[in-house]
């Protein structure tokens, strides 16, 4: 059977009955969750079944397990769906004025919190229709990023973890520490000594996930001693306030951290490597309009981080 033969057999309802029955793994929360009734859902779920040759949802006692099979098409059920849309949301003659498209982008709590509010506000003061939806980005995201971002609109990250994709450098920043506000030996700025003698907070300490700041330390000869690890950047003040600690956040997060309450600022002992922040997107995207002007809007608003405007 050709590709296409099997595609006019399918059902583009089906796909978002097996998106909900995987998320929910129970035929009553899916219905619940579609706003469908539960025989409806139950025949769908019969389909999917003879579709596969696998019974989807398993019954384990008084509740339901996906099956090894269900397990590995959650992998990229959610990300055809997503693409589906996408697809019929697109608009032969688009202006930003008249549109209530969704763009979606993956990134940190630091890029969030910067130009991620940037773009948001700019869009809203603007008086537009168009959303964002801002989802965290986490190791196997990046790793993963050229199957990731055929759905997703883009990742917003620093340059040094992706290579042959689209972007679009937005913003440059640099590292300070923070330390907590009553910390007893340390003054306005941290000592060589003080780096290899205090205990760390870090963020991201994985292979495709850190930090340049941190790696730079090592560098300079110095193994941190690291007494917890956070993957965020906003959460820090709350594992360094009250503690002999020691943290590293970008320059333009600090006015965000130090109003959190606990902590203050303090300068590096070294001059730590610039931040170049970029957006990132898949090729695929290269010739839809709504994109680029996403891009544009963007590439606006760290402009608007870069003066510094959005803490």
């Amino acid at each position: 059977m050709t590709d296409h033969a099997l595609l006019s057999r399918l059902d583009l309802n089906l796909l978002v009955s097996l998106d909900a029955l995987l998320t929910e793994r129970s035929v009553t929360r899916a219905a619940d969750r579609l706003h469908l009734s539960q025989p409806a859902l139950s025949a769908s779920l019969a389909r999917l079944r003879t579709h596969f040759n696998d019974q989807i949802l398993a019954r384990r006692g008084n509740t339901y397990e996906l099956t090894p099979f269900a397990l590995r098409l959650s992998e990229h059920t959610s990300t055809a769906l997503e693409a589906a849309r996408r697809v019929f949301e697109s608009q032969a003659t688009w202006t930003p004025s008249d549109s209530t498209r969704e763009f979606s982008i993956y990134g940190s709590d630091y890029g969030f919190a910067t130009v991620g509010a940037a773009v948001s506000k700019l869009a809203a003061d603007r008086g537009l229709g168009i959303r964002f939806r801002f989802m965290l980005h986490n190791p196997s995201v990046v790793e993963d990023a050229a199957t990731r971002l055929r759905s997703a609109d883009a990742l917003i990250i620093p340059h040094g973890f992706l290579t042959d994709l689209a972007y679009a450098d937005l913003w440059r920043d640099d590292w300070v520490a923070i330390v907590s506000d009553d910390h007893p030996s340390v003054g306005e700025e941290l000592t060589m000594e003080d780096l290899g003698s205090l205990p760390f907070v870090m963020t991201y300490q994985s292979r495709s996930a850190f930090t340049s700041a941190s790696r730079q330390i090592q560098q300079l000869g110095i193994e941190p001693r690291v007494e917890a690890v956070v993957e965020s950047f906003l959460s820090m003040p709350l594992f360094v306030s009250g503690t002999d600690r020691v943290g590293f956040v970008q320059r333009a997060l600090a006015p965000v951290v130090t109003r959190l309450g606990g902590v203050r600022v303090v300068g590096l002992p070294f001059d730590a490597t610039p931040i170049v922040n970029a957006v990132w997107w898949h090729p695929v995207h290269g010739r839809d309009p709504e994109h680029a002007w996403m891009i544009d809007l963007l590439r606006e608003a760290g402009e608007v981080v870069q003066a510094g405007e959005h803490a």
